[in-house]
């Protein structure tokens, strides 16, 4: 690894680990090489095979062309994008816009032209240049919301979503292939001269915009709106998109927070970067709100692919919408907008929305009611993209696509969650609503009343040991002895159970899991006589153990007081029972 490396920053560091002897720190740097999986990579940048740096950012990208051209044929033609976030540590000398240059640099030393953003750029703008310019395939440079520290890599392919199996082992195997540096691999500067590199900046900013307006429906109510938004980017690349956005629908710009506005890859005003981790990311926010009157707050993760809503309720207190109550008014929404301008009955048998298996399932409630198509996919939007673009290359029409990590796919141009497009299109929807009175919280009771209640609940915790995430579940397998699941959690019975690590379903007749199954992720879902629901699963990306629990009422049914309160001893239940905290030293999430 030292023979390979030129970047005399994280040489440095590992030089000094092996001259005091530390070989606990070493063991940490080289024990284990990243795994590339769907999701790409992501960890700490740093020195060592197990982190983000510039000779790893080679590797993964020498093997990544190998695989590319293995499997086009037309790759030097068509080429592939690359953009990248504002992250960046001092300490290593590592940036995403060092990692997305030297990407780069690889691809062109072969000749394959390179579509590299000039500029940083939101997640969504990747995928939406490989469908737009018909690329071979995208690499976006970000770790999204994780902590300042860590950064990624995220992989598109030539159908504009995220990789699926084989090709996250096949171009892990490529990676393993071709560890040496190839010849010119550290001389980025060679691409500023070379007619490969092309910067789609400018065009994608005029094409995105144009085609995002294709769901712009109100734009006289736009134009005349009161209502006054608040928007943050948390420090990340959203806020000059976030107003073009504004500015494409003829919606007077949100107030920007401006301690967060510009990108700074320390992240200064939080804890952590992550809208979906509730009121404390949104403190500045709810201060500019008071100060200027807004009613509604627009926050997008620090890459812009995901977005988190809050408004002002007529107590004066705030209420954070969960990623699955504004997943309700967003299917709604764009539903009712296609409804209004589809006049020919016969059109919704080709609709569809979808929704990942740990999100609610008032699409499906929706669905069922209006008469179009609702699916579930697995977790995560690489499930929804590549099912999305199926869906699209057989004629139909997928609306609408979201997963209760506040990820929305509003707009078909781009097969991937996009902050961008679901901030301009929730300010459109409240904008409409308010010239009927209505608030945002009032219309997601009135999908609600006339859908079902649907009541959810998800949480976390931390876990740094595999080992203990990989007992907690076996335990769960053997509850009763060997090969037998729980019967009930605490007062509630168990009346159905899904394993997706192993395949078994035991609804279906043949006991076979309907879903793909992944050996190398945790997933268990359990649904109760009462009508609830619970998944507990692994995270991807961080060192988590997640549950997801809902209940849902037939519509009529009013007393959301009690189904809340039923909900809330289910999870008492299934924390107690099922994660058993205290045995397993589990760090519960914290505000």
């Amino acid at each position: 690894w030292i023979l390979y490396l030129q970047n005399p920053k994280t040489s440095a560091i590992v030089k000094q680990l092996v001259a005091e002897g530390n070989v606990g720190e070493l063991q940490k740097y080289f024990g284990s090489r990243m795994e590339f999986g769907t999701a790409g990579l992501r960890a700490a940048m740093g020195a060592g095979i197990s982190h983000m740096n510039d000779l790893t950012i080679i590797q993964t990208t020498q093997g990544f062309c190998r695989y590319l051209e293995k499997n086009f044929s037309d790759l030097k033609k068509r080429g592939v994008v690359i953009g990248f976030d504002a992250r960046a540590q001092f300490s290593s000398g590592g940036s995403s816009k060092r990692f997305a240059r030297l990407a780069a640099n690889t691809f062109i030393s072969q000749g394959v032209p390179v579509y590299l953003f000039s500029d940083i750029t939101p997640t969504p703008f990747v995928p939406y240049t490989v469908t737009h310019l018909k690329l071979c395939a995208g690499i976006m440079v970000t770790a999204s919301h994780n902590p300042k520290q860590d950064n990624g890599y995220k992989v598109y392919w030539e159908n504009g979503a995220q990789i699926i199996s084989p090709h996250d082992k096949g171009i892990s195997q490529a990676i393993e292939e071709n560890q040496e540096p190839w010849p010119q691999a550290w001389n980025d500067k060679l691409i500023d001269s070379s007619l490969l590199l092309h910067d789609p900046y400018a065009t994608v900013n005029k094409e995105y915009f144009k085609d995002i307006q294709k769901q712009c429906f109100h734009r006289k109510i736009n134009k005349e709106t009161n209502l006054k938004f608040v928007h943050t980017s948390v420090h990340g690349v959203g806020h000059k998109f976030v107003q073009l956005a504004f500015k494409a629908f003829d919606l007077s710009p949100p107030f920007a927070v401006p301690e967060q506005k510009d990108p700074d890859p320390e992240f200064p005003t939080v804890k952590y970067p992550n809208p979906e981790e509730g009121k404390g990311v949104l403190t500045l926010s709810f201060a500019l709100a008071e100060k200027d009157g807004a009613k509604i707050i627009l926050a997008n993760d620090p890459d812009a692919d995901r977005l988190a809503v809050a408004e002002k309720q007529e107590s004066g207190e705030w209420k954070v919408f969960s990623g699955n109550e504004l997943g309700a008014l967003l299917g709604w929404w764009i539903f009712t907008c296609w409804k209004n301008n589809n006049r020919d009955t016969c059109a919704i048998k080709d609709v569809y929305m979808l929704s990942s298996t740990v999100s609610s399932k008032i699409l499906r409630a929706i669905a069922l009611k209006e008469g179009f198509h609702f699916e579930e996919t697995l977790t995560g939007f690489k499930w929804m993209g590549n099912r999305a673009k199926q869906l699209m290359d057989q004629g139909k029409a997928v609306l609408f696509a979201f997963e209760e990590a506040i990820g929305y796919m509003c707009c078909p141009a781009v097969l991937d969650k996009d902050g961008v497009s679901a901030a301009v299109i929730t300010a459109e929807m409240a904008s409409f609503l308010a010239t009927r009175n209505l608030s945002l919280s009032q219309q997601l009771k009135a999908v609600y009343d006339e859908y079902g209640f649907h009541i959810t609940k998800a949480s976390y915790f931390i876990c740094h040991d595999p080992k203990v995430i990989q007992q907690l579940f076996d335990n769960l397998r053997n509850f009763d002895g060997k090969n037998t699941y729980p019967k009930s959690c605490g007062r509630f019975k168990v009346s159905g159970i899904r394993d997706l690590t192993t395949g078994y379903d035991s609804s279906q007749p043949d006991q076979k899991a309907i879903l793909p199954t992944s050996k190398s992720s945790q997933m268990i879902t359990f649904t109760f006589a009462n009508g609830g629901v619970a998944t507990m699963r692994t995270s991807g990306t961080e060192p988590k153990i997640k549950y997801y629990s809902e209940l849902c009422a037939p519509p009529g049914n009013s007393d959301v007081e009690k189904l809340k309160k039923e909900l809330d001893e289910l999870v008492n239940a299934l924390e107690k029972h099922f994660f058993q905290p205290e045995k397993n030293n589990l760090q519960r999430k914290t505000e």
